[in-house]
């Protein structure tokens, strides 16, 4: 069994204060800073992955951007963030960017909530990253719990891999609907941490 770690969008703007800012955000880039600085901890982990949105500042995204003028649902259309380049959609300062082995963008001119619907640097899927490295056990970390970490963790089983949810490295946008998010997971067959 050879296991990973995927450490889900834990950027600027989604961390207090940026544009779609969730509370303990912050504490979720220290805490996986602690986890990989810890080597009793990071040494169970084979490869190391980090998933980062990266949308264009051109266009609306194929729709994820609500509309010059209008409201975001917060569910389907949201403000403008994680712009590729700017402040906002780089890694938080205090997630240790060193640790990471493999860096994925997603959301480049589409809605993307899965890190497997991202690519690598050198453009290959999250599932060849994996793959290559035979990685069949997955713990999940990061922001949001009911959107990217959730969206992520169902993909990766999806794929074959028994997954965690490392419940003291998440943070979500509001809380019923990441408890929603937890129990289906759980239900899923997904362990919760």
């Amino acid at each position: 069994m050879t296991r990973a770690l995927l450490i889900v969008d834990v950027q600027n703007d989604f961390t207090e204060g940026g544009a779609l800012g969730v509370d303990g955000g912050a504490a979720v880039a220290q805490g996986v800073t602690g986890l990989l600085r810890n080597e009793r901890e990071a040494e169970q982990y084979a490869l190391v992955v980090a998933s980062r949105d990266w949308h264009d500042a051109d266009n609306d995204n194929g729709g994820h951007f609500a509309a010059a003028g209008s409201d975001p649902d917060f569910a389907g259309t949201w403000p403008v963030h994680c712009v590729g380049g700017t402040p906002g959609a780089q890694y938080h300062p205090a997630l240790d960017i060193d640790c990471i082995d493999v860096h994925v963008r997603k959301g480049m001119g589409e809605p993307a909530y899965s890190a497997f619907e991202g690519v690598a640097g050198d453009g290959r899927s999250l599932v060849e990253v994996f793959a290559e490295a035979g990685v069949d056990e997955l713990d999940v970390v990061g922001i949001a719990t009911d959107y990217c970490v959730r969206a992520s963790a169902l993909d990766a089983q999806a794929n074959g891999m028994r997954v965690r949810v490392r419940g003291d490295l998440i943070a979500g946008v509001a809380p019923e609907t990441s408890v929603a998010a937890i129990r289906e997971l759980a239900s899923a067959g997904i362990e919760i941490l």
